[in-house]
């Protein structure tokens, strides 16, 4: 596997992810089309919304409501987003 993969949510060559982040064919197709940058993004916004939502990752429903809001964050498209979340100050 090469160091780099054309990025599908920043359409550009970007740093490749190490290792499939997910088990199965999922983790390898986000492997191969999502960089290092677009994934640590994607894992800031599922944990704002995990902690916001209350999700329970136990519950299949919660587990597949993040799977959507992935797909749909890797493709540029809209996401719900934590509504109590304040961005750090920028300093």
């Amino acid at each position: 596997m090469s160091n780099t993969v054309f990025c599908r949510k920043y359409q550009k060559e970007l740093p490749a992810l190490p290792f499939p982040p997910l088990p199965g064919k999922q983790g390898q197709e986000i492997q191969a089309t999502v960089s290092q940058p677009a994934w640590q993004e994607w894992q800031a916004l599922q944990t704002r919304l995990i902690n916001e939502k209350h999700l329970n990752m136990l519950d299949p429903e919660a587990r597949a409501y993040l799977m959507e809001q992935m797909e749909r964050f890797l493709d540029n498209e809209a996401t719900d987003q934590a509504e109590g979340y304040v961005p750090p100050s920028q300093a």
